[in-house]
Formats: structure tokens, sequence, C-alpha cells
């Protein structure tokens, strides 16, 4: 890039980070879920993909073993990443010492074990010993269980995650994104991170990290061509790109409008009412200051604009940059002050 820039191509620096930004976006993520028949995963699968039982592309789920062949599920904002929907191990079809242990390290992949339904087993252990019933007691009797299985098929080192699909939030699902950004390659971080369903304060940090990573990249691509006079001008000041910029962060956050909608219905309230206490959902709000150091700011950048050069390059960056940053942290608060809310009404 530097050597591009040096060089006045700056169609090939706008190329070159295009790029670098579309290889971790399209990166390709594949992950397989494989389990006992009637343990949950095809509800785990939906669950990553934020959709709920029968709605349209879900797998299905079933008290009986509803997979019985593996089963690609697209997830339904980021058509990169594929949930692979495995046959079930422990059945008369499929045996377990072919069909996972042995496969899954003669493909050198990474494999962690997932025990769902913990807060079944919770509310079960409650209702037959209501005077004894401790939850770490019990949630740590499932954990020793399990480990000691493993170890008895050579699995010593084996960790094992305890989680609900019903509550994502809740025992160690946090614990397991953590894991599996930390192992996987870095270009597919990205991919992972934000395609979770944003179920906690936790996770919506986790997207903002992530993406206020990458906002000085987005940003230098769009400025480069400013040094060019009067194209700032002729691109509407990166007006139209900063709306879709906005667009694109609610839509990584679940507050696109399709997603709002939804939260309305869970919250018996109204779209405009949503509208009355979030600031992310209307895009001029956000972009129109007529305080006079805005004004004298936007002449300044004017001037720039006519005249090219470094000067107009550096303009556009500290506004498309500052703007950015102001649009992502203003999505993510946004996405937490709703969060609180859902969780209030379901309390």
């Amino acid at each position: 890039i530097q050597a591009a820039f040096k060089e006045g191509n700056l169609q090939a620096v706008v190329d070159l980070i295009q790029e670098i930004l579309g290889a971790a976006e399209n990166a390709v993520l594949e992950l397989a879920v494989i389990g006992e028949s009637g343990t949950g995963k095809s509800s785990f699968i939906n669950a990553l993909r934020g959709l709920g039982h029968g709605e349209e592309g879900a797998a299905d789920v079933g008290v009986v073993e509803t997979t019985m062949k593996k089963t690609p599920y697209q997830h339904p904002k980021y058509p990169n990443v594929t949930f692979w929907d495995l046959p079930g191990t422990g059945t008369a079809r499929f045996a377990p010492d072919t069909y996972l242990e042995t496969k899954i390290k003669e493909l050198g992949k990474k494999f962690y074990f997932v025990r769902t339904k913990v807060d079944s087993d919770l509310d079960n252990e409650q209702e037959a010993k209501p005077q004894f019933f401790k939850r770490e007691r019990v949630l740590q009797h499932i954990q020793d269980y399990c480990l000691a299985n493993l170890s008895d098929i050579r699995l010593p080192d084996a960790r094992v995650f305890l989680v609900s699909n019903f509550d994502l939030c809740d025992f160690d699902f946090p614990l397991l994104e953590t894991t599996l950004l930390a192992e996987l390659p870095a270009h597919k971080r990205q991919a992972f991170a934000l395609m979770l369903p944003t179920l906690s304060d936790a996770s919506v940090e986790l997207k903002r990290g992530f993406l206020r990573e990458k906002i000085w990249l987005d940003t230098v691509k769009s400025s480069a061509l400013a040094f060019i006079p009067f194209v700032p001008i002729i691109r509407g000041f990166d007006l139209p790109e900063q709306e879709a910029c906005l667009k694109l962060y609610r839509s990584y956050f679940g507050l696109d409008d399709e997603s709002i909608e939804e939260i309305a219905e869970k919250l018996g309230t109204s779209v405009q009412d949503i509208k009355g206490y979030t600031k992310c959902l209307d895009f001029w709000p956000l972009v129109k200051d007529d305080s006079i150091v805005a004004k004298a700011t936007h002449c300044v950048e004017t001037f720039c604009s006519v005249n090219g050069g470094l000067a107009s390059v550096a303009c556009q960056f500290l506004k498309n940059y500052f703007l950015r940053l102001k649009f992502l942290d203003t999505v993510a608060d946004d996405a937490k002050l709703l969060l609180r809310k859902i969780i209030s009404a379901q309390a």
C-alpha cells in the first residue's frame, strides 16, 4: 500500500485495501456439530444462527433422530458461515468408535465438547430435591461426569462446555465463544465474532472491538481518492458510503430494520417508540451538526477538496474515521440498551 501511494497510484491503493478487507469479510468458516440422538445439536445450530424452531431455514428438531445425513445450514446473514448438522452417534446407523473419535483425529481438526440441556437438568434436580438443590454443585457434577466419560475413551485433556440452547448468554457459552476465537485462524475470527448473536454486553464489546480494529483501513480506502481535486465533492463527501456503513453496523449488532420490528414485538411496543430512545436508527441526526465549529470545518473540507493533495486526504480521513467511530459506538450502545430492555421484559 505504501509503495503504491508513493508512486501516486491511488486506484491501486484502494484496490489493495479492498483486497485486504475482502479477505477477512469473505473468509469461509465451517463448523460441524455432531452428537447422540436427541441431545439437541440441531437446536444448538438454530440458536447460533439466531433462528427459532419452525422458522424458515431452521434445522429440523425432534425427540427422535432427525438428522440422517450431513446437512449444511448457512447463516441467514453471513452466507460464508456454514454449520454442518451431522448424523448422531450411538445409534444403530452410526457407530461412535469410527464416526467421532477416530475420524476427527485423522482430519487434524479442532473439536470441542458441548453438553446441552443443562437448564433442563437444573430444573429437574430442583423439582426432585428442592431441599438439597444447589445450582453450582449440580453443574459441577455434570461437568465431572462428562470428563470421566471422555477420559474413558482416551481424551483426558478434553474440555466440556455446559450450555442451554434457549439461553446462550448463561452457563459456559461465553467461554466457548472466547475459546473458539482464540483458537480459530486469525483470518476467520472476524467472521465468527460478527455472526454470533448479540446476547450479552460481552458479545457487544467483542463485536465492537473487531469492528474498531478495521475502521482505519476502511477510512484509508474511502479517503485515498481525495488526493484528486474535486473527487470528494463529486462523491458527495462520502455521505452515501457513510450511510451504508451505519446500516452495516446495525446489521452486525442485530439492529437492522427487520430485527428492530422483531424486538418491538418482543417488547410489546412500536418501532416508533424504539426510535424515540435509540440513536442509531436515523442517519441524518448523527451526521448533522449546525455548530459554528462544524460549519467552519465543512468550509475547510470544501476548500481542501477543491485543491486536492495530502491536505484533502487528511481532512477526509479524519472526518470519516471519527464519524465511523461515532456510528460504531452509537450502535453498540443502543444494542446494550435494547438488550437490557429485552431481559427486563422477559424477567
